[in-house]
């Protein structure tokens, strides 16, 4: 690897969250995983991940912290999916 994209000061915070934390933000959000946004398995934030946890299997719940002057932090997940 090259550049690590989450060392970018434009690219946001991104965690991938275990499957019980994934459960817990879908019953909080009551929303299913189908209706969360998506992040295909190809993006390279997705590939950096895979460099430090291993496999990212599709279904697993990505969580996006984007800091903004004016709104504070904000809160965003994303659904791992092929390609």
């Amino acid at each position: 690897m090259r550049f690590n994209v989450l060392e970018h000061k434009l690219v946001p915070e991104h965690r991938l969250l275990s499957p019980d934390e994934a459960d817990e933000v879908l019953k909080g959000l009551k929303v299913t995983r189908d209706q969360l946004p998506k992040i295909r398995k190809t993006d390279p934030v997705i590939r950096v991940l895979e460099k430090i946890h291993g496999p990212i299997e599709e279904g697993r719940i990505v969580r996006v912290l984007r800091l903004n002057q004016t709104a504070g932090v904000s809160e965003a997940f994303r659904l791992v999916i092929g390609r």
